[in-house]
């Protein structure tokens, strides 16, 4: 329990903290500004309903103080939720105005739950949903009204969640999808639990095993939204991770091939900005740099080396005929015979060429040729 409690925690800090960095690189975003505020609310209110934090500051307060407190971060992580569709879906000047409009309810139902939690009499505080007392009318209408917000704005969302997964690819319309499935079990739990309250008030009883299937609803509906929101993220940056790792490893496999011809043309290395080296190996930018800049250093030592090539037999050869092994060979042979004074006009002639468009062909080229010059 203390374990889930602390990750659900800390994964609530790290989003926070990373859509407030998000934000101040881009503080007039009113989509990331929703958004933010949506995961400030989820993120305050989430001690609230630890029950040990949540008797601490019933003792220093008033009684059910932290159930209302936690309700009402609730119902503002639901409207703020709201809210981010509503900028993402219209312009700023209309999302501003949607975004007002829905304060009214949100606003109405707040000072209504906020009036039932003071005026609930002292034998029914301190419950919770499943053992609260609903005969009692004040806590039977905090619920209730409580949930009936929750179902409007959850359901809101849900349908444009919906919108934007149909309009979407992936990997944005998965996460889209999953979370408009934990939507849907959302909604449907508040409007059963709803149901619920109202058969409770008139002194009936819920079947056991339907009050605990829709609680295993709502269970399972909220982890599914966090990996449905987090999934395009996630999969974005395992793409990501993947070409960073491809080019770290094709740097590195480049490196016989970049020595020897940085040895015969010193002069060809590109220049860069200096920068902060600790800085710089902390970047991931710097591996894509290097990595290209490797490339295109030995793509340029093989085009002023490729007349010495062309002497050596290669002048009538196809450009993608030549196997790696015996270009190895001949670029070893042309390099000894290279004369760096010599001012003859010489041809370049296509060596090592893509048999596809684009430059992961050519760097595949590369890298055969730069492997077979370390095998021998």
């Amino acid at each position: 329990m203390i374990a889930s409690v602390v990750i659900v925690g800390a994964v609530l800090v790290t989003a926070l903290c990373w859509k407030a960095f998000q934000l101040s690189k881009a503080p007039h975003d009113h989509a990331l500004r929703a958004v933010t505020l949506c995961l400030a609310c989820a993120t305050v209110a989430f001690p609230f309903g630890i029950p040990v934090t949540a008797r601490a500051f019933d003792a220093v307060t008033l009684p059910s103080a932290a159930k209302l407190v936690q309700n009402v971060l609730l119902l503002s992580t639901v409207y703020c939720l709201m809210c981010f569709y509503l900028y993402s879906a219209t312009d700023s000047d209309r999302g501003r105005r949607r975004a007002r409009w829905e304060l009214i309810p949100l606003s109405v139902t707040i000072v209504v739950i906020t009036l039932l939690a003071v005026l609930t009499p002292n034998h029914a505080t301190g419950h919770v949903y499943a053992s609260a007392d609903m005969r009692v009318t004040h806590v039977a209408l905090f619920y209730l009204v409580a949930g009936l917000y929750l179902s409007y704005a959850l359901a809101s969302a849900f349908a444009w969640t919906l919108r934007y997964a149909r309009a979407s690819v992936r990997p944005l319309a998965t996460g889209l999808w999953l979370a408009a499935g934990a939507m849907a079990g959302m909604v449907l739990s508040s409007a059963a639990r709803a149901a619920f309250i109202l058969v409770r008030w008139l002194g009936g009883d819920v079947p056991r095993p339907l009050s605990r299937s829709v609680a295993l609803l709502l269970a399972l509906s909220i982890p599914v939204f966090v990996i449905g929101v987090t999934y395009p993220g996630i999969a974005t940056r395992l793409a990501a991770f993947r070409v960073w790792w491809q080019h770290r490893r094709n740097y590195h496999r480049l490196r016989p091939l970049w020595l020897l011809l940085h040895k015969a043309y010193p002069q060809d290395a590109l220049g860069r900005v200096p920068t902060n080296p600790w800085r710089d190996a902390l970047r991931v930018r710097s591996v894509h740099r290097s990595h290209y800049r490797r490339v295109i250093e030995c793509r340029d030592g093989l085009v002023r080396i490729s007349p010495y090539l062309a002497r050596l037999g290669l002048a009538d050869a196809a450009p993608h005929s030549v196997p790696p092994e015996e270009l190895a060979e001949k670029l070893r042979l042309a390099l000894r015979v290279y004369d760096p004074d010599d001012q003859s006009a010489q041809k370049a002639i296509p060596v090592a060429m893509p048999d596809g468009d684009g430059l992961d062909a050519d760097v595949r080229q590369l890298v055969a040729l730069s492997d077979a010059l370390r095998a021998t």
